[in-house]
């Protein structure tokens, strides 16, 4: 029997990346439920395995690079098997997704685009199924445990069990802190314990430092109203004090019932001393 010959064109080697089966066409690939965002590692997995049976997973991962030159032999069925890549994502994600990237020339373009956005806040989606853990009950479904593992995994596990215990702590937070928890989740990797409870520590001590400054600006507010409020009050007539020149007596002139009173006194005044030489005599 004579050698295998291997053939000259890469699109007709079943091994190469460049074939395509007569079958695959733009429609032959659709990953169901479509990528909406939230179920993007789910996702991926489906996608990397339809791509992986057609071996195009080459397209996406970077082990065959873009063709820069449109000369180039191979650029023809590069530029095919790319088209059939991309057409295939853009199927298998919602509409308004798919809007978003159909501009998009290349496939591993297009891919790391979907993984940039909805693989970024993949901690978040592990708080919201900590939580839902959390929250589950045995009721009336039976336990069985397993031995304890003694192999190298342990570290990993334990590696694991940190992560999801500081999850957990971000997660009880009151809603005061939702903008520190989601700065530090966003964070990758994320931070030890000890440095997350710091840092949950620093923005608390800030939110009563500015509280402190208010209550501190509001009582020196209503102690200079007060003082304000009980200056002095000079006339402009005669210089004097606690009045103004508009019940000025100097200016306006005294009032009759004033005048009066001061006619009692100015008498009692007089006869004091006219009594007094009287007191002499005796």
């Amino acid at each position: 029997m004579p050698p295998r010959v291997a053939p000259s064109e890469p699109q007709l080697d079943h091994s190469s990346p460049f074939y395509v089966h007569p079958g695959d066409g733009p429609s032959s690939v659709a990953i169901t439920p479509l990528l909406t965002g939230s179920n993007y590692h789910s996702w991926s997995r489906s996608m990397k395995r339809a791509l992986g049976a057609k071996m195009k997973l080459d397209f996406i991962d970077g082990t065959l690079p873009v063709p820069v030159d449109a000369f180039d032999p191979s650029f023809r069925a590069w530029n095919r098997c790319n088209q059939l890549v991309s057409s295939w994502i853009l199927n298998s994600v919602s509409e308004s997704i798919a809007q978003s990237v159909v501009f998009l020339e290349n496939a591993i373009d297009i891919w790391n685009d979907l993984r940039e956005r909805f693989s970024q806040g993949d901690l978040i989606r592990i708080s919201e199924l900590q939580q839902e853990i959390y929250s589950l009950r045995q009721d009336h479904r039976s336990c069985t445990c397993r031995n304890r593992c003694t192999c190298e995994a342990m570290r990993s596990a334990r590696n694991n069990h940190t992560l999801m215990h500081t999850i957990r702590f971000l997660t009880g937070l009151n809603d005061q802190f939702s903008v520190v928890k989601s700065q530090i989740l966003l964070i990758d990797p994320l931070p030890q314990m000890n440095k997350v409870f710091s840092m949950v520590l620093q923005h608390e001590r800030q939110n009563n430092l500015a509280s402190l400054d208010d209550s501190k600006f509001l009582v020196h507010a209503a102690r200079t109203g007060k003082q304000a409020s009980g200056a002095k009050r000079v006339c402009s007539f005669c210089g004097k004090d606690n009045h103004v020149v508009e019940n000025c007596f100097k200016n306006n002139g005294t009032p009759p019932h004033m005048m009066k009173k001061s006619f009692a006194s100015s008498n009692v005044v007089e006869g004091g001393n006219d009594d007094s030489p009287a007191i002499d005599d005796i």
